[in-house]
C-alpha cells in the first residue's frame, strides 16, 4: 500500500512535532519490499528436484508402473531407464517450481519469516547509514523503516541513542505502527509510532536552544 499526500503530510507533521521537543532527528523510511527473493524461487525448485530421489526411495514402486504404461509388455526395467525417467521427473518438477515461483506473492509466501527478518534488517542498516548515521552534530540519528511486502518495521538509531535507550524501548513504537499496517492504516501507524519516539527522544535528548533541524522530515518512499 502506498502512501497519499494526507499520509505524506501527516507524517510530515508529526516528525516536526516530535523534534520540535529533543535534539533527536527523526528519519521515516517505507519500502514496498526489501528483496525481490529470487534465490528463495531458485532453492524451493531444488528442493523440489530433491524431494523426487526422497519420494522415489519411500515409494519406488512408481518407477514400475511408470515402466509399465510406457513398455506394458517390456522386460522388467534396466537401472538406466529408471534413472532416466527420475532425471526427466526432477527436471520437470525443477521447471513448474521454478515458474511458479517467478510470482512474487507465491515466493513471497514461500519465503520464511526469518529469511525476511534478516534482509528488512539488513536494508535497513543500509538505508541508516546513507540517511541518518554520523549526518547530525550531536549523532542522534533515527531511522525507522517499513518494509510493506514483509509486514515489518525496524527502528535504528545513532550510537549516542543506542547506549541510552535500551533497544525494548522502541518496542511499543514498533508494536504500534504493525498493528495500524495490519488494519489497512499504514499512515496512521507511522504518525504513532513518530509521536512513541519523540517522547523518549525529548526524554533522553531535550531540545537546546542552539538546536538546528538537520535532517528532512519528509518520508522517503522506495
Amino acid at each position: 500500500m502506498r502512501l497519499n499526500a494526507q499520509d505524506h503530510a501527516a507524517i510530515s507533521a508529526a516528525v516536526a512535532t516530535a523534534e520540535a521537543a529533543t535534539a533527536g532527528e527523526i528519519v521515516v523510511v517505507t519500502a514496498r519490499r526489501s528483496d525481490a527473493y529470487h534465490d528463495v524461487g531458485l532453492h524451493m525448485a531444488v528442493l523440489a528436484m530433491l524431494l523426487v530421489i526422497a519420494a522415489t526411495a519411500v515409494w519406488p514402486g512408481w518407477l514400475h508402473g511408470v515402466h509399465g504404461w510406457i513398455e506394458p509388455w517390456g522386460e522388467a526395467p534396466t537401472p538406466a531407464f529408471l534413472l532416466g525417467v527420475v532425471a526427466w521427473v526432477q527436471g520437470a518438477v525443477f521447471l513448474i517450481v521454478r515458474n511458479a515461483c517467478a510470482w512474487q506473492p507465491l515466493r513471497m509466501a514461500l519465503t520464511p519469516r526469518s529469511t525476511k527478518a534478516r534482509r528488512v534488517h539488513a536494508q535497513a542498516l543500509t538505508l541508516f547509514r546513507a540517511a541518518a548515521e554520523k549526518r547530525t552534530v550531536a549523532a542522534t540519528g533515527v531511522l525507522l523503516y517499513l518494509s510493506m511486502a514483509e509486514h515489518r518495521a525496524e527502528l535504528i538509531a545513532d550510537a549516542s541513542i543506542h547506549d541510552r535507550v535500551a533497544p525494548e524501548v522502541w518496542g511499543d513504537a514498533l508494536a504500534a505502527l504493525l498493528a495500524a499496517v495490519k488494519d489497512g492504516r499504514t499512515g496512521d501507524g507511522i504518525v504513532a509510532a513518530v509521536g512513541a519516539i519523540g517522547v523518549v527522544l525529548a526524554e533522553h535528548f531535550p531540545k537546546g536552544v542552539d538546536d538546528v533541524n538537520e535532517l528532512p522530515d519528509r518520508v522517503i518512499e522506495l
